[in-house]
């Protein structure tokens, strides 16, 4: 460590990350088959103002000047994700070459502008062929997710040797099957709901086991989570304590079998009668040994310890200061207590934060710069506490910054922007946003300015 304030460890990797359904475009073209994405977005009032997700960024046109422009701003690491539609366009069966050979190029540019790749396999655009026959309800979805893992380590791993298997499980199982606002936007029983994780838990295992058998010499591969995320109200041992144990029990469903090879007795009981069917090697695959964990953390909720001596959740109230998406308040500690929380609990040795950062509607382009004062404090408090969670001995060796480009926000459309690049969708312009360069010093600094 340096004598400066705020310094990062010799050869943190810092990085900027995007998904290929939010920036690619392109939905129809190359051979792409439609994803459950492409499906949702034309349900009348499923996203805002009706958007789509094309044009999106537009990116599968211009990925060459996006990465001049992560060059200029001195990104060494990119966070993307392989649209699994655009190389299987039913899900399994035949595959699209012209699919493979785009993300070829893509790699290519990247390795001509100096900057590495880590892929995630999976970033929620499930084939809509797939949904058709049952989508991560059934198993057919993780077999089929098997053939696609082998099918991109292959064809792709002599230029990508940091793989990421699938991102947010809870998101694209969970939500997407709870009723929450996630494609395929289903409402089933809590039973087919657990059952979509495990299926999802497989398809994990599988893409560790596909980066063992076909990703050669020096491949790395892990999950990317958002964890459920809790901080202690105050960092004395007893909300420390508490803190813990409301962290182990929240996690039991995804980190547990990851990390320890079963459902806890704990969560079984949970379930009740509505528990995943399991089968009798499915521990064996989902457990399979990763290199790292990725953590998505925007967010985290407080808790303390009771009168009655046990762990108090405290929400925050309709003042507590957020962003502009309901979900997103502040709390830079979460960068703080999420990576030692899991590392902790889940025996975790190496963590890279996959995702940080904060979506807000007004970032507009003025005078030819837009002044996103508002990012840069919000990153800035939340790296702070990423570096003091560093020096009190938590193994983070690298940051993701969420995202590059403004983007497809989900339901929230083309209004919500989390880019540190802004985008006009009309003209499909690019503005680097005054957090763009400061993310750009705090780089080469390798420490928070």
């Amino acid at each position: 460590m340096s004598s400066h304030p705020f310094q990062f460890p010799r050869h943190f990797a810092w990085g900027v990350s995007a998904a290929a359904p939010q920036i690619e475009g392109a939905s129809r073209v190359g051979g792409k088959g439609e994803s459950v994405w492409d499906r949702y977005a034309r349900r009348p009032g499923a996203i805002l103002h009706g958007d789509r997700l094309d044009p999106a960024c537009d990116h599968y046109r211009r990925f060459r000047e996006d990465f001049a422009l992560m060059r200029e701003l001195g990104v060494k690491n990119y966070r993307l994700s392989l649209a699994w539609p655009r190389i299987y366009p039913q899900g399994d069966g035949p595959v699209n070459a012209g699919g493979l050979d785009f993300y070829r190029r893509v790699l290519d540019a990247l390795q001509e502008e100096g900057i590495t790749p880590w892929v995630t396999m999976f970033h929620w655009d499930l084939p809509q062929a797939l949904e058709d026959r049952g989508g991560w309800r059934s198993p057919l979805t993780p077999a089929a997710f098997a053939g696609y893992a082998d099918t991109i380590v292959k064809a792709l791993g002599d230029r990508v040797k940091n793989w990421i298997t699938v991102n947010e499980i809870s998101c694209f199982t969970v939500q997407a099957y709870g009723g929450t606002g996630k494609a395929p936007g289903l409402v089933e029983s809590k039973q087919v709901v657990r059952q979509t994780v495990h299926h999802a838990l497989l398809a994990h295992g599988h893409g560790v086991r596909a980066v063992r058998e076909h990703g050669g010499r020096g491949a790395r591969c892990g999950l990317s989570d958002n964890c459920e995320t809790v901080i202690p109200v105050t960092e004395s041992a007893a909300d420390v304590a508490a803190c813990r144990e409301w962290f182990a029990h929240s996690n039991l469903a995804i980190l547990g079998p990851v990390y320890h090879g079963r459902y806890s007795e704990a969560y079984l009981e949970q379930c009740g009668s509505a528990r995943p069917k399991v089968g009798p090697d499915d521990f064996k695959l989902i457990s399979l040994p990763t290199d790292f964990l990725g953590l998505n953390i925007y967010a985290g909720m407080f808790v303390r310890q009771g009168a009655d001596g046990r762990p108090q959740l405290l929400a925050p109230s309709a003042s507590y200061p957020r962003t502009d998406s309901s979900w997103l308040h502040l709390a830079p500690r979460a960068l703080y207590w999420a990576p030692r929380l899991v590392c902790d609990t889940f025996g975790v040795k190496c963590v890279y934060v996959t995702e940080n950062g904060c979506g807000y509607d007004d970032d507009v382009v003025k005078g030819g710069e837009c002044v996103d004062l508002h990012r840069i404090e919000y990153l800035r408090s939340y790296l702070k506490e990423l570096q003091r969670t560093i020096a009190d001995g938590t193994p983070v060796r690298g940051y993701f910054v969420w995202c590059f480009l403004d983007n497809f926000e989900w339901t929230d459309g083309y209004t919500r922007r989390f880019g540190i690049v802004h985008n006009n969708f009309k003209t499909q312009r690019r503005t680097p946003k005054l957090s763009a360069r400061w993310y750009q010093a705090v780089m080469a600094a390798n420490r928070v300015l």
